[in-house]
């Protein structure tokens, strides 16, 4: 592809989504003849402002810790493997975290998970569900909390109901 082909490609790849700039450079040599012409696209859609891995870090990480409630560190793990430097994602998650409570993801999740679930809440059950929120990337911290402070929360309801039996 010539060097016009190519930021063609470039601007239809950006309107389905952002892209970071480590990720447009692996897009752009699959299709280029001429490496040097990945810079020189590069470096253009840079000064138009099209690329900007601070920019996409701070979108990427606010839609997936609120729309899709995925902790910290998955994030941080995925923006990594997009290429994107580690200064703009500390920045990004420190921004988007300082604004979003963590313990109320979790909590999001969990009754989430617990609507679905069936029988009684027990040690196997649980330990899934620490599982599965450790892969969506939150603090053990955090989950051991909300985990406990939901035992609790059905142990008492149980012991409550077998109050009103008698």
């Amino acid at each position: 592809m010539r060097e016009q082909e190519l930021y063609s490609a470039a601007l239809r790849a950006l309107m389905r989504r952002a892209h970071s700039v480590h990720e447009m450079k692996e897009y752009l040599a699959r299709r280029a003849e001429n490496r040097e012409a990945v810079a020189r696209v590069i470096a253009r859609l840079r000064e138009q402002n099209y690329l900007d891995d601070e920019k996409f870090a701070l979108a990427y990480t606010r839609r997936h810790a609120e729309s899709r409630r995925q902790g910290r560190f998955r994030i941080e793990r995925e923006l990594r493997a997009r290429g994107v430097p580690d200064r703009h994602i500390a920045a990004a998650l420190d921004t988007v975290f300082r604004e979003t409570d963590e313990a109320a993801l979790v909590r999001g999740r969990l009754a989430r998970q617990l609507a679905r679930a069936t029988g009684p809440l027990n040690q196997r059950k649980i330990a899934a569900l620490y599982r599965s929120l450790l892969r969506a990337g939150f603090s053990a911290d955090v989950i051991r909390a909300e985990l406990r402070a939901r035992a609790s929360d059905v142990t008492e309801g149980e012991a409550s109901a077998d109050e009103g039996e008698d």
